[in-house]
């Protein structure tokens, strides 16, 4: 059995990474200053005028739910793009012909693609700090959860990497499936706020469970169980992962 490749694991990661700092314009500064923006309108001129949510002042309220918002795209848009340019560009064959296991290779542009977006998603808290009165009650808690989220939408983006056959179907699932999913997850309400009706047909939004595990960790207040938010969570890691290892089976668009 071959040894773990610390070292092109390492390159793969660190050409990520700096790719990153070279474009903090697009990489940072623009994602955090949407955030920013809904924090002045949703938590400051719209919340002002709402009652709290579960003993919860509405500002604060949506902090978690902007967060993840932010996550899930940024994780998805990393991750995807990280694998498509070396498949757009042909040097996908000098990867694939490098002496890495392609366990190897999920693990550098997986791993590259979260540390982006958890490095983001602590910008948007700090932020955050300025226009709400944040508390985190369980601590551990919501790192464990955006730990497992940035690994599971970064094993997603990879996977729409390799479907992928055009830069225009990169933002295909991000902007019509990813952010709808998180925008109606919870994201600036409470799922118990809605007529039953809805409160059913969103329990089918996997993002809802998300979303609710994330709050949690801040006021203690869900919408579902924190066990089965974390649940839901590793199953859909685990969904991910037998799919990118299919891909790699099978060579499915990979040499295409």
């Amino acid at each position: 059995m071959s040894s773990f490749n610390l070292r092109g694991v390492s390159a793969i990661y660190n050409f990520e990474m700096a790719r990153t700092w070279r474009t903090l314009m697009q990489s940072i500064f623009s994602p955090v200053l949407s955030t920013v923006l809904y924090f002045v309108v949703f938590g400051s001129a719209i919340g002002s005028r709402m009652e709290s949510i579960d003993g919860v002042s509405y500002g604060a309220f949506i902090v978690p739910g902007l967060v993840m918002l932010s996550l899930l795209t940024q994780s998805v848009s990393n991750a995807s793009f990280g694998i498509y340019f070396p498949r757009f560009t042909g040097t996908i064959y000098e990867l694939l012909s490098a002496p890495i296991s392609t366990m190897e290779i999920v693990l550098a542009y997986v791993g590259a693609a979260a540390t982006k977006s958890l490095i983001l998603a602590a910008i948007t808290l700090a932020t955050a700090t300025f226009f709400v009165p944040l508390r985190i009650e369980h601590p551990v808690w919501m790192v464990l959860f955006l730990v497992l989220t940035a690994v599971t939408f970064s094993l997603l983006g990879f996977i729409i990497g390799i479907w992928a056959d055009g830069f225009e179907k990169l933002q295909i699932i991000p902007l019509l499936i990813i952010t709808p999913l998180t925008f109606l997850g919870g994201s600036f309400y409470s799922i118990h706020m809605l007529p039953p009706f809805w409160q059913a047909v969103s329990m089918a939004n996997p993002v809802v469970y998300l979303i609710s595990g994330f709050r949690w960790s801040f006021y203690g207040v869900a919408d579902v169980s924190v066990g089965l938010s974390l649940g839901m969570t590793l199953v859909f890691m685990a969904l991910s992962l037998g799919i990118i290892a299919w891909i790699f089976k099978t060579g499915y668009r990979i040499k295409n």
